[in-house]
């Protein structure tokens, strides 16, 4: 019988393990988030450095808190915002997501994940505007 997930997805549920087992015993979140982030590629670590810086200063009332080994930003403890760097799961770009607690709501259909390769100036002004309206 194959293997129903892949090593990639296998380690992600690991982390998670860890994670939950880490934050029973932990407040801030933030070095973990800055840990995880280090650990990514030049490129992968820039976008991921600016989402936090993003986030940090336009959504103060997110905390940082790893999810699934990637760098998220909570409200109360549930995942609002979420970067998966491109490497995690060998994809072809980085991803900028948001969980349902993201206040996004835009009639019946709205996305809910965004490709990233880069930010210009144009991308981070439409990022802030997505992490204030998530954190809303």
């Amino acid at each position: 019988m194959a293997d129903t997930f892949s090593a990639e997805e296998r380690a992600a549920m690991k982390d998670r393990a860890k994670e939950l087992k880490a934050q029973a015993k932990q407040a801030d979140f933030t070095q973990d988030v800055l840990d995880r982030i280090n650990e990514m590629p030049d490129d992968e670590r820039a976008i991921a450095e600016k989402i936090h810086e993003l986030v940090t200063k336009h959504a103060p009332n997110l905390s940082p808190k790893t999810w699934y080994g990637m760098p998220g930003w909570a409200l109360d403890g549930a995942i609002v915002i979420f970067f998966q760097a491109a490497t995690k799961f060998k994809a072809r770009y980085s991803t900028l997501g948001f969980n349902d607690t993201a206040k996004l709501d835009d009639g019946s259909f709205w996305p809910t994940a965004y490709a990233l390769t880069k930010i210009t100036k144009v991308d981070e002004k439409a990022i802030i505007d997505l992490i204030t309206k998530a954190a809303g």
